[in-house]
């Protein structure tokens, strides 16, 4: 469909709630997904990463994330739980702001339940790279960014500077 423009920080929809799609919305959702399909693989183009985005990064005020780590997965009204109690740091990234790294702190471990383009009800375990990756994209659907994630107020860097000092581990969405 369209390459649309992400939403950048300071935007204030990124802060705003989404609202759950209902299942009548289902050939909207697929139109929004081409364009969430689209708008990710432009932007793995001109910079390089990018493995998931959600909606409301477009402007689109769902509950809806599109993840392509090699097959496209979508995820309609997913919800979070079964968040273990293990915990990792991480140097986070996100589209909305590009060349900026967030180090924040996730679950190492989750479930997620959601729907899927047929509306079946889905149900998944993720660890570690998937479990970050859907946390992050999870919380944009409650208008939360990484920043406000952020460890302490010294756990920013520009993109520039880190990969300048490799020791440090960035987990790319």
């Amino acid at each position: 469909m369209a390459v649309r423009d992400i939403l950048q920080l300071g935007n204030p929809l990124l802060y705003e709630s989404t609202r759950e799609v209902e299942i009548s919305e289902l050939d909207y959702v697929k139109r929004v997904v081409v364009d969430l399909h689209d708008t990710m693989m432009s932007f793995r183009e001109n910079y390089g990463i990018g493995r998931a985005i959600a909606a409301p990064q477009i402007g689109e005020m769902i509950r809806l994330v599109y993840m392509n780590t090699g097959a496209p997965t979508v995820f309609i009204n997913p919800v979070l739980d079964e968040l273990s109690e293990e915990r990792m740091e991480l140097w986070d990234d996100c589209m909305s702001f590009p060349d900026l790294l967030v180090r924040v702190e996730r679950h190492q471990s989750c479930r997620i339940t959601y729907r899927d383009l047929n509306w079946a009800l889905q149900r998944d375990y993720l660890s570690e790279g998937l479990s970050e990756l859907l946390q992050h994209e999870c919380d944009h659907l409650d208008g939360i960014l990484a920043v406000s994630r952020a460890i302490d107020s010294r756990s920013f860097s520009f993109r520039q500077e880190m990969s300048d000092n490799s020791e440090r581990t960035v987990r790319q969405n």
